[in-house]
């Protein structure tokens, strides 16, 4: 039994009791007669090698209240991208299959890029992206969901609670994040846990009330890869091409959409995917590298808002961060020795010394080039300039998909 404390800014839902996903199913089943859903699954090719995506392809199999399916596909070469074809073809949805490194995308970027509209390297960001301009081109659906394919207890419930809020046109809700529990034998979730909220506290201490910082603290698991939104928000939307997109996410829908309309849905029991290594000695690799591109994220968010970060702010600020890091480990010591989970302290320590680093040479890049490299593109200038553009979009990807 969960708790159902409302705490921060925005809308909580949790797990009350018994799940029935049958009934969900069936109500979303209704909703989507009059708000049609699309889901969309970022998956390099390697995932379908992994233990996790042929098991959530079984789970997908039943779900009859989806009316379009659409894989973004990177890192594959044709040979991989027909495999890619086979195996999602089983899926009775028929998904599309964006090919992000194909030929024909390849040429769509490079005619972006020479109108001035930078859509940065290969990346989750940009896969999605690409994904939901095709779903907005084809124009048949009104609710987008996303999640991860390296999930390897993935149950299909964790897609109909994700987009129940948005999809229920009883609701006002544009967008829904979803949170859960990393937790096994022991705790995960270390950029969470150790990064953004000590991270976020520390800002707030910093440079006072910023309601931008609140709504991120409000957010049990800001950096989880699961959300859904209306379509109209994804068209307007901009979002980064690194690791920074899920706080580049958040801080679009804040930007583009009333607080009132955003909220968080408890989406799983407990959730398991691949765990990236800390990699402290490498900042282009691991956590180490998320760490960097989630705090630039961060603080050209807040500089954009009218945030003064000075030199000694971001001194002060690494600081303040490791205080604060150092007694939330003490809270989670404690509620693992309560509840009998193994717990490493020396690899808590290590995590947050690492992500010190980080923030320091994040605020190192912050101020050789505060603009950084440009968010991408929203849809609505996509079209503007390129009229045509969302329409070749959509025929590129039928035509990889109808082997032309």
């Amino acid at each position: 039994m969960g708790d159902f404390y409302q705490t921060g800014l925005v809308a909580t839902f949790h797990r009350l009791g018994q799940s029935n996903l049958e009934r969900l199913e069936s109500e979303l089943l209704g909703f989507a007669r009059q708000r049609p859903i699309a889901l969309v699954l970022p998956s390099l090719y390697s995932e379908l090698e992994g233990p996790a995506l042929p098991g959530i392809i079984e789970e997908l199999k039943p779900v009859k209240y989806l009316s379009q399916i659409v894989v973004s596909l990177d890192r594959a070469d044709a040979k991989q991208f027909q495999h890619a074809r086979e195996f999602f073809g089983r899926l009775p949805q028929r998904p599309m299959i964006v090919w992000n490194s194909g030929p024909r995308m390849t040429a769509l970027y490079e005619k972006l890029e020479a109108a001035g509209m930078r859509v940065g390297l290969s990346g989750k960001g940009r896969s999605c992206w690409l994904s939901y301009g095709y779903i907005l081109a084809r124009g048949e659906t009104q609710v987008i969901a996303l999640h991860d394919c390296d999930i390897v207890n993935y149950s299909r419930e964790l897609l109909a609670r994700l987009v129940y809020p948005v999809a229920n046109p009883h609701t006002d809700y544009e967008f829904s994040k979803g949170f859960y529990a990393r937790v096994t034998d022991r705790m995960y979730g270390r950029a969470t846990r150790l990064l953004m909220t000590p991270l976020i506290r520390s800002l707030e201490e910093i440079v006072g009330h910023i309601e931008f910082l609140r709504y991120l603290d409000s957010f049990r698991y800001p950096l989880a890869g699961e959300f859904c939104m209306q379509a109209d928000l994804a068209r307007a939307n901009r979002i980064p091409s690194d690791w920074g997109l899920e706080i580049g996410v958040l801080a679009e829908v804040r930007r583009n959409t009333s607080i009132k309309r955003v909220c968080q849905v408890d989406i799983a029991e407990t959730y398991e995917h691949k765990h990236q290594e800390l990699s402290p000695g490498d900042p282009e690799k691991g956590l180490l590298k998320m760490c960097i591109d989630v705090s630039k994220t961060l603080f050209r968010t807040l500089a954009a808002q009218g945030v003064e970060l000075t030199q000694g702010r971001f001194a002060t600020l690494q600081a303040t961060y490791v205080r604060i890091a150092e007694d939330t480990i003490n809270r989670y010591q404690g509620d693992a020795w309560l509840n009998g989970l193994q717990f490493d302290r020396n690899a808590e320590e290590t995590a947050v010394d690492t992500f010190a680093r980080g923030i320091r040479i994040a605020g190192e890049r912050f101020f050789e080039d505060p603009l950084g490299v440009p968010l991408i593109p929203n849809w609505n200038r996509v079209a503007s300039a390129l009229p045509q553009f969302m329409e070749e979009l959509s025929a590129a990807v039928e035509a990889d998909n109808n082997g032309k």
